[in-house]
């Protein structure tokens, strides 16, 4: 018995203590961890209880005595579960609430399909709604089931349930001889808790069952609404749980469950099969959270530690839902009447593709497929549908379903194309990966088609396949004419066109490939095909064609030797423009040609310096150079093998060319030169035609000379 000091201490803060309620709620009763450490607490709980019985026992009755009776009855229960009050009552921040199953932390968004397609459907029903997991005591003691006297201590002792199980007879006395109590609904929750404590979860539910009853304002009949929902949802009635979440989404953000309730009571009617009715409640959820400035991007991007896991799993766990009710209510038509009859929303894009996703799960690629393709259609100007639209490519891809994956590249390419309508409302700068896409899909249309005309066996289909393919490699060109690697690109365009046997275009875009762009790898490997195109060209032209095909070609080869004159080819190609040149009849530009052989490709093969050489002594010649084209003549004889069958028109050509030196000396009237030089054909070429002549020539000049003695040699041999 405590002094009397002591009971009036008790009694005059009775008032004050009983007035305020503990600010425990039965939703903290799941996070409370027992306290195993030795506290020394001098007795100051059972002081109270001692304090509030003596009170109980010797005062008279009063407007006290309810609030002592409900004050010893708290502590009693505060003693037994360790939960000290704390004299104020405040309803804390909402937590997870009795019944609800913590969720795993949300994963990336590379590996969250992997992980979803780990979770099977019942096993995601049952993680994100909690069924694995009813209403139960708390964490500070050992589990224990409906009706258990005690549990087993580790120091061996038994603890009985008197304290709770003599709080629950306090509650009920109040109840009964206080109906006009004040505090009469946090008996009823205390009551309550005390039963959930003793695991006696349906006793529980009864006395929650009148606290909503008899007072439906009371600041804790939400959480006990959601705790009363949960008892329903995990025994699967589902249409209790439906009317016990309404009665708190009704009151809106105000109350502290609202996004739970809202979450819950989706899960309430998807469980009845009312897809429609919990689309409602999965939409409003999503629109709470955007009300309240929740980012969806960075939430599934971006993670942010500071962010609640939960939250964001409950937010994946609620795109994934929805998916399943679309799924159910017929796929994509089904998206695209609920948003056209309720309203357009932010985060649609996510929907979508959360279905999208979840057919490809399930192996069914088409319907995947299609739920992309019908927000494309929807909004083709959303900064997603370029995404999407690669996402179709991906799932035929994965589908192996060749022939899909070619036509959706095809509508890519088409719908975002640098000339579509798609980049009159969208900056290209920033959009580098639509960019980046594009350019592979053209990349990859070209190849494709460029590969299939190259299949002989493709008869008749082949000339389509060169147009689809021209028409792709000249989309890709068009689009991304300063791209790094537009060059190898142009170069395939010009091998299609070689390979079709168009020389003429084919060698136009070698040159392209060449000379247009800056120094590349095939820079000059495209120079010397367009070089060889041309000639093929010049082979097939008609002959009305031909000296324009032959112009180009020795343009294109004059052009490749001044930018690549070190081509192990330079020579050859030099050598055969200075030919070209002379059959043209272009002597000075032939010899300046032949002389760039002779002259800067010293090394290069005895049978193209020799040709060189012959263009230069012709080319003299023709233009009554004589005497260089003796020298040049001179200069192909040397190079000219004893046994070769043109040498004697070597040595015609080289007597020709000294006997016109001779009669542009008689001409002159310079007759000792002119003898001389018809004298020297003798020398020079003993069995040219033109000898008998030339000394006969010889004679003429000796004679005008009269140099009779010469003149009767010259014409006695």
């Amino acid at each position: 018995m405590p002094s009397t000091r002591t009971s009036l201490l008790l009694v005059s803060g009775l008032a004050l203590a009983c007035a305020h309620p503990d600010r425990r709620t039965l939703a903290d009763l799941q996070r409370v961890e027992p306290d195993m450490r030795e506290v020394q607490v001098e007795d100051g709980l059972e002081q109270a209880m001692l304090g509030y019985e003596s009170f109980l026992e010797a005062a008279p009755e009063s407007s006290l005595t309810p609030d002592a009776m409900r004050r010893l009855a708290d502590l009693k229960l505060e003693k037994e579960f360790g939960i000290q009050g704390r004299g104020v009552h405040e309803v804390l921040p909402a937590r997870e609430p009795i019944g609800v199953k913590a969720p795993a932390p949300p994963a990336s968004p590379e590996s969250d399909r992997v992980a979803s397609r780990l979770e099977s459907g019942p096993d995601f029903e049952r993680r994100a709604t909690g069924a694995d997991r009813i209403a139960s005591s708390s964490s500070t003691s050992t589990s224990r089931g409906s009706g258990s006297p005690g549990v087993e201590l580790p120091g061996g002792e038994r603890l009985e349930w008197a304290g709770p199980l003599e709080a629950i007879e306090l509650y009920n006395e109040i109840l009964e001889r206080y109906p006009g109590y004040a505090y009469n609904d946090w008996v009823l929750y205390q009551k309550a808790r005390a039963y959930d404590e003793l695991g006696q979860t349906d006793e529980a539910i009864v006395v929650i069952d009148r606290l909503v009853s008899e007072y439906p304002s009371s600041r804790y009949a939400d959480e006990v609404q959601f705790r009363r929902a949960e008892y329903f949802f995990t025994r699967k009635k589902f249409l209790d749980a439906e009317d016990a979440y309404a009665a708190i989404t009704a009151r809106g953000a105000v109350s502290e469950y609202y996004e739970l309730a809202l979450y819950k009571l989706g899960w309430s009617l998807y469980k009845q099969e009312l897809h429609e009715e919990a689309l409602d409640q999965y939409i409003a959820l999503l629109d709470y959270k955007v009300s309240v400035g929740y980012d969806f991007d960075q939430a599934q991007d971006d993670f942010d530690q500071a962010q609640d896991e939960t939250d964001e799993r409950r937010v994946a766990d609620t795109f994934r839902v929805i998916s399943l009710s679309f799924s159910s209510l017929g796929g994509p038509e089904s998206v695209e009447s609920y948003f056209a009859l309720n309203g357009q929303r932010s985060y649609e894009d996510r929907i979508y593709s959360q279905l999208g996703e979840f057919y490809l799960e399930k192996l069914r690629y088409h319907d995947a497929a299609v739920v992309y393709q019908a927000f494309i259609g929807l909004h083709p100007l959303h900064r997603k549908s370029p995404r999407f639209s690669m996402r179709v490519i991906e799932i035929y891809e994965a589908g192996s379903f060749p022939k899909l994956v070619l036509e959706s590249k095809k509508q890519f390419a088409a719908r975002y194309g640098l000339q579509s309508d798609y980049w009159l409302h969208v900056d290209a700068n920033d959009s580098p990966e639509v960019l980046a896409d594009l350019k592979r899909n053209l990349e990859d249309l070209a190849s494709h088609y460029h590969a299939l005309y190259q299949e002989e066996e493709r008869g008749d289909e082949r000339p389509g396949d060169f147009q689809q393919a021209l028409h792709w490699y000249r989309a890709y060109l068009a689009s991304f004419p300063e791209d790094p690697e537009t060059p190898a690109t142009h170069y395939r365009l010009a091998d299609l066109l070689l390979e079709h046997e168009d020389y003429g275009e084919a060698a136009r875009e070698y040159e392209h490939t060449a000379y247009d762009y800056p120094a590349h790898e095939q820079s000059a490997t495209a120079g010397y095909a367009a070089i060889f195109a041309h000639r093929e060209h010049e082979e097939r032209a008609p002959s009305a064609d031909r000296p324009a095909v032959t112009r180009a070609a020795v343009a294109s080869t004059l052009r490749f030797v001044d930018t690549f004159p070190q081509h192990e080819h330079a020579a050859v190609v030099l050598g055969a423009a200075a030919q070209d040149l002379y059959d043209m009849r272009q002597f000075a530009r032939a010899m300046a040609t032949a002389n760039r052989v002779v002259e800067v490709y010293a090394d290069a093969d005895l049978a193209v310096r020799r040709s060189a050489w012959a263009v230069v002594a012709h080319s003299s010649f023709d233009i009554g150079n004589y005497e260089p084209a003796e020298q040049a003549y001179a200069r192909v004889l040397d190079m000219t093998p004893e046994d070769d069958e043109s040498r004697d028109a070597v040595v015609d050509n080289l007597a020709a060319a000294i006997y016109k030196q001779g009669e542009q000396a008689s001409a002159a009237a310079d007759h000792r030169a002119a003898a001389d030089h018809f004298l020297r054909i003798a020398a020079i070429a003993p069995r040219s035609e033109v000898r008998p002549a030339a000394e006969y020539d010889a004679a003429a000049s000796l004679i005008r000379l009269q140099d009779w003695a010469g003149s009767a040699s010259v014409l006695e041999a």
